[in-house]
């Protein structure tokens, strides 16, 4: 129940990003955030879990900042890889991943104490 929970989070997350970031877009309907969701969640998982490890000198020396620039990485993939999501370029991404973590991390926790 708890994955289910964080999915709907991630994709409320990214349905709000898509309202504050101009460049990046999701098509109409509640089931394609939710498919963004899932697919930022396994390929961020995989991927930006293997990325993270690789890179983790620049992430030390950035205080954990650089962390944003990886998961901006994967949303852009997500877009190459996805028919659904459209991002206009890399600092839309950056802004967005950004927003994303914030109001993910922040809902989770608020979800969690509850």
């Amino acid at each position: 129940m708890n994955l289910v929970k964080r999915w709907a989070i991630l994709a409320l997350a990214f349905w709000l990003t898509t309202f504050i970031v101009s460049g990046i877009e999701i098509q109409d309907g509640a089931w394609n955030y939710f498919w963004v969701a899932a697919f930022f969640g396994v390929v961020n998982t995989f991927l930006g879990g293997l990325l993270k490890l690789f890179t983790l000198p620049a992430v030390i020396l950035t205080f954990g900042l650089f962390v944003f620039v990886i998961n901006a990485a994967m949303l852009t993939l997500v877009d190459r890889w996805s028919d659904v999501l459209t991002i206009d370029k890399f600092t839309s991404a950056l802004i967005g991943a950004l927003i994303i973590s914030l109001i993910s991390g922040f809902t989770n926790k608020l979800v969690n104490k509850a």
